[in-house]
C-alpha cells in the first residue's frame, strides 16, 4: 500500500529526526491525545475519550521507559510521569476534566522546557561551529 504525501513526509520527519526533536514529538502526541479526550467528554463519546487517553497513556509509558535513571533529572521526571499517568487513570474513570487538564498542564510545561532545551543546544552548537569557521 503506497502512503499518501502527508504520511510519507510523517515517516520521513520522524526517520530524520534526532533524539530531542522525537521526544518532543512524543510530547506533542500526548498533548494532542490529551485534548482529545477533553473534547470527547464534552462530547460525552466515552469510547473515543477511552481511545484518546489510553494513547497518551501509551506516550506516557513510552517517555518512562526511555529514561536514563543514572540522572537525577530523569528520577523527577519519571515521578511527574507516573502522577500524570494517574491523573489520566482518574479523569478516564470518573471523566473528570479538572484531572485531564491538569495532566494536560503538566505536560505542557515539560514540553515547553524541552523545547527550549532544544533551542539553547543548537544555538550552542552553532555558536561552535561558527567559531571555529
Amino acid at each position: 500500500m503506497s502512503l499518501n504525501p502527508y504520511q510519507k513526509y510523517k515517516t520521513q520527519s520522524i526517520m530524520t529526526a534526532s533524539p530531542g526533536d522525537l521526544t518532543l514529538m512524543l510530547y506533542d502526541g500526548c498533548i494532542k491525545q490529551m485534548n482529545l479526550a477533553l473534547m470527547h467528554i464534552e462530547e460525552n463519546n466515552h469510547e473515543l475519550k477511552n481511545t484518546a487517553i489510553q494513547k497518551a497513556e501509551a506516550i506516557l509509558t513510552e517517555l518512562m521507559s526511555t529514561l536514563d535513571m543514572s540522572y537525577e533529572i530523569s528520577n523527577n521526571l519519571f515521578q511527574i510521569y507516573e502522577y500524570v499517568y494517574r491523573l489520566l487513570i482518574l479523569a478516564n474513570i470518573s471523566n473528570d476534566t479538572e484531572k485531564l487538564n491538569e495532566a494536560v498542564s503538566r505536560i505542557t510545561e515539560i514540553r515547553d522546557a524541552w523545547e527550549e532545551a532544544i533551542k539553547i543546544e543548537r544555538k550552542v552548537a552553532y555558536d561552535n561551529t561558527s567559531d571555529g569557521a
